[in-house]
């Protein structure tokens, strides 16, 4: 099952108020793991970087300046998502932006199945912190890297999240879940074959049933 975690910063908090995208990045998961291919772009938003926003991704309006608009890399973002369900933290964040800019170019909004991983974190951990910084803590994942939001290091810690929230790699397992939830099978293994006994296998195990006094065994024969 291929499903694609997915980030973005941007301008601001609102594309309604013209905030634009500057940097999105895509994780291939392969059932539930990621596979090492990626989407990673920095974005001209065509609009000055508040403040703001710079403090916490520290993008730069000089910074983005020589890089493409949305427009110039839809078709490629577009193609690496394909069909498949995007895994998204606060999905209706980033779905804004995205449907937003494709608006822009005259295209239908993204029709993909959604899995919104601050979601499972509240029905998982009603009332405790769920911002991605709180879940990664949770779950002794290392934010060492994670100095200021990046679309790619937050790409590359959700993924871990979401393992975790689906209850690790180790999934049947997880008693946290709740009570009367059905665990996963574990996978159907072969039995290992049998190996046939020769004729001086079978001479010697006789002789030392026969060594034995009223052996159960040559009674069932």
């Amino acid at each position: 099952m291929r499903e694609i975690v997915l980030d973005t910063e941007t301008t601001g908090l609102s594309p309604q108020e013209g905030h634009r995208i500057v940097e999105i990045a895509c994780l291939e998961l392969s059932r539930h793991v990621p596979t090492g291919q990626s989407f990673h772009a920095y974005l001209n938003p065509e609009r000055e970087m508040p403040q703001e926003a710079r403090a916490i991704h520290g993008l730069s309006t000089e910074f983005l300046a020589p890089f493409p608009r949305f427009g110039e890399i839809a078709e490629e973002l577009l193609r690496f998502i394909g069909s498949d369900p995007l895994v998204i933290h606060n999905a209706e964040f980033d779905l804004a932006f995205l449907n937003a800019e494709l608006e822009r170019l005259g295209r239908p909004p993204l029709g993909s199945a959604i899995v919104d991983t601050l979601a499972l974190a509240r029905q998982r951990f009603p009332g405790a912190p769920a911002n991605l910084s709180a879940l990664c803590r949770r779950f002794a994942i290392d934010l060492t890297d994670r100095e200021k939001h990046g679309a790619v290091i937050d790409c590359k810690l959700l993924a871990a999240v979401y393992l975790e929230l689906l209850g690790g790699r180790q999934r049947g397992f997880d008693l946290a879940a709740g009570a009367g939830q059905p665990l996963a099978a574990a996978p159907a293994q072969r039995a290992p074959r049998a190996h046939a006994a020769t004729a001086e296998e079978l001479a010697r195990h006789r002789e030392m049933l026969e060594s034995l006094v009223e052996p159960i065994w040559l009674s069932q024969e």
